[in-house]
Parts: structure tokens; sequence; C-alpha cells
């Protein structure tokens, strides 16, 4: 089964680093691509503009309202995701805990629906 990894981490925290901690941050980033690709349950994902570039889409009464950001004011922001084909949801949760973010934010975890 596929389930998305949803990376929630503070984007102020980030920008806070200094170049060799987001160095660093990055690093870790690429051993856990390198650690599911190797593993085989890796079937994509992309790391996400900041909120800043964001605009969120309504349909009210027929009209297109945009707003400028993302959905709603959070401590956390979704940065990122990967997408990864495991056995069963116990499987997902541990490849998840390893994600780089899971020490400094929140990794939701949410099986893929299959049409």
């Amino acid at each position: 089964m596929r389930y998305i990894c949803l990376i929630y981490t503070n984007e102020a925290d980030y920008n806070q680093m200094t170049e060799a901690q987001q160095q660093a941050n990055m690093g870790a980033y690429w051993a856990f691509t390198e650690a599911v690709n190797k593993a085989g349950v890796n079937k994509g994902g992309d790391a996400l503009m900041p909120t800043s570039m964001a605009t969120t889409v309504r349909v009210r009464s027929g009209k297109t309202v945009t707003t400028d950001g993302p959905f709603a004011e959070t401590k956390e922001q979704l940065g990122g995701f990967y997408l990864l084909e495991c056995a069963n949801l116990d499987e997902a949760i541990e490849w998840a805990a390893k994600i780089p973010g899971a020490a400094v934010g929140s990794i939701e975890v949410r099986p893929v629906m299959e049409f």
C-alpha cells in the first residue's frame, strides 16, 4: 500500500539556522532519501516552496476566490512529502520516524486511496 508522509516543520526555525546547520539538515534528508531508495519503498516526493509562495483557492457561490499564503495559520507548515510503498502502516511509521523533520516537527502518515 502507498502512504504519503507529509512533513510539517516551522519555516521560521529553518530560516534562523546557520548555513552550516541548513547544509547538515539537507544532508540528513539526502541520506534518508538514499535509504528509502535503496530499500525500494520510495515512490516519489519533493520539498515545497515556502508558504509565502502558496495560494489558497476556494469556490464560493460559483466564484473562485484566492488568498495568498497557506489555508490556516499554524506553528508548523507543510514543507514536503515522501510517497512510500510499504507493506502496512507499521512499516510506514517506521520510515516516517526516520525523516529528519520528525525530530523538530511532525510527520503525518496517511494511506493513499487506491482507485
